[in-house]
């Protein structure tokens, strides 16, 4: 647990360097995301962050969280308005630091925690060792929107290895929730990570393979890109259909982006001054 907790602490560092030197008015610019600002990403971060320290503590400050998000969605609320509501509308900087505060207290408290140890979620309940993956897949995932709104390539590290194994391990799941049949068999994986090491996962096939970049396979389990837009290899029925709506997170199906949408932008965006300059 404390390897896994500096990595998710590391990703979260990564994030808050790059929007460290960025004035206010930049944090409202949208993403690719779903039209989310950059203030929205960090505000889902640090809630769900806390969520998973309540759910951690078992103490029934989880169940009320819980609670209160149904009842906002229920009564027409969307979460990102929820999720802004028990933050007191912190953006920008201040927003910022309480969120690096936080990880930094969440990462502490779950490097302490028994790995196998079951806590409760939104969905179902989950073994701390992977309510923390989540909590660092989340990060990175959320994070690519913000890279790639400020056109900046992301140099990533082999603790994305956490996220490919939680991409492999929701396999089954990726058909689960569209209420389909996982295909056997599960096809073969060989990826290079970051330090340009060889992952390798199932049983070696020339039928059912996928192969390539581990940031790309991440990209696509997370939904942060189509499958088109890498230059991953993909053999087999099996390997097509997986790749093309996988998805290492709970919810309900979510349907990947479609080619070209999401990508890093060719410049960074205007500072404060060009965006006045460019009104006038």
């Amino acid at each position: 647990m404390q390897t896994l907790a500096h990595d998710f602490l590391a990703e979260s560092e990564a994030l808050a360097a790059l929007v460290a030197p960025l004035d206010a008015a930049a944090f409202e610019e949208a993403t690719g995301f779903k039209g989310w600002t950059i203030n929205d990403v960090l505000r889902h971060l640090h809630v769900w962050n806390k969520a998973a320290a309540m759910s951690l503590r078992d103490d029934g400050t989880f169940d009320a969280f819980l609670a209160g998000l149904m009842a906002h969605i229920s009564a027409g609320g969307r979460m990102r308005t929820y999720e802004a509501e028990r933050l007191q509308e912190l953006a920008g900087p201040a927003l910022v630091a309480a969120w690096r505060e936080d990880v930094a207290v969440t990462s502490a408290l779950f490097a302490k925690a028994d790995p196998a140890a079951r806590v409760k979620w939104a969905g179902p309940n989950m073994s701390v060792r992977s309510s923390l993956t989540a909590r660092l897949m989340e990060t990175w995932a959320h994070g690519q929107e913000v890279y790639d709104l400020l056109g900046v390539v992301r140099k990533n590290e082999d603790r994305i290895g956490n996220i490919v194994v939680l991409g492999v391990n929701t396999y089954n799941w990726t058909f689960q929730v569209r209420s389909e049949t996982a295909p056997a068999p599960r096809p073969y994986l060989r990826l290079t990570a970051p330090s340009g090491a060889l992952w390798e996962y199932g049983e070696a096939s020339d039928n059912e393979r996928i192969e390539g970049p581990a940031e790309a396979f991440c990209q696509v389990v997370t939904q942060t890109r189509n499958i088109a837009d890498t230059t991953l290899s993909v053999v087999g029925s099996n390997a097509t259909a997986w790749m093309a709506k996988a998805q290492c997170f709970a919810g309900a199906a979510e349907t990947p982006p479609a080619a070209g949408t999401r990508r890093t932008r060719s410049g960074p965006i205007a500072s404060g001054e060009d965006r006045l300059r460019d009104t006038v």
